[in-house]
């Protein structure tokens, strides 16, 4: 199981934090105000109040066996880049930090992180996104430069099969898992409904308009097909 520090408890920190123990992962999660701690103490594997600016307190803890650690300090930018230097210091191969702006991020980069963060710009991109194009619920960049996105199917895909959409040849995408959404009965007699993927779909499978298509592809051609 992959461990992962995450330190500063802000809004960020939290939901990233309990994110991270909801898929799986080993969390620490630390801050120095206590009621942070308290707070999330019961949302990740281990919750510690500590400065995480203080060499020796990192230390103690064995800070440097963690797989990774984010530092998703936000209100100070000095205590910020320490924190950084620090983890890659004590051996952190792997770092993320929270950037504020441009100049943060080239200091952060320069001290250590294997990468930065801007979540304002990010919010801001995909709010964007999510104006101009709503029927994409989650789109995933990589570095690569493919892109994977969940999407809500178009009018012209709904009803028909996916092997005579012919999504490669088309529109130079593959894809990766067919969500539907099946109605079923629970023990209590109740009608719920639940989410079914299919990875990857048959060629008979048919669009419905509740499905959700998740699709691979070349950014240019994921761009083309959201539009």
């Amino acid at each position: 199981m992959i461990q992962i520090a995450v330190i500063g408890l802000g809004n960020f920190g939290f939901k990233l934090a309990t994110s991270l123990h909801d898929l799986g992962a080993d969390v620490i999660a630390i801050d120095k105000l206590e009621n942070l701690v308290e707070s999330i103490k019961d949302n990740v594997t281990q919750a510690i109040q500590l400065d995480a600016s203080n060499e020796t307190a990192l230390r103690d803890i064995g800070i440097s066996e963690v797989d990774a650690g984010v530092v998703a300090i936000g209100s100070n930018i000095e205590e910020n880049i320490l924190v950084t230097t620090l983890l890659r210091r004590m051996g952190v191969t792997r770092i993320i930090s929270r950037a504020m702006s441009n100049l943060h991020e080239k200091i952060l980069e320069e001290v250590g992180a294997s990468k930065t963060i801007r979540i304002e710009e990010q919010m801001g991109e995909e709010i964007a996104r999510w104006l101009v194009a709503p029927h994409v619920l989650q789109q995933i960049k990589f570095a690569s430069g493919y892109t994977l996105v969940e999407l809500k199917p178009k009018k012209e895909f709904i009803g028909k099969k996916i092997g005579d959409l012919q999504f490669r040849k088309k529109y130079k995408v593959n894809v990766a898992a067919l969500q539907k959404r099946v109605q079923s009965i629970d023990d209590d007699g109740k009608s719920i409904f639940r989410i079914e993927t299919k990875s990857p779909p048959t060629p008979d499978d048919i669009v419905s308009e509740d499905d959700i298509l998740v699709l691979v592809g070349m950014d240019s051609a994921i761009y083309a097909i959201t539009k």
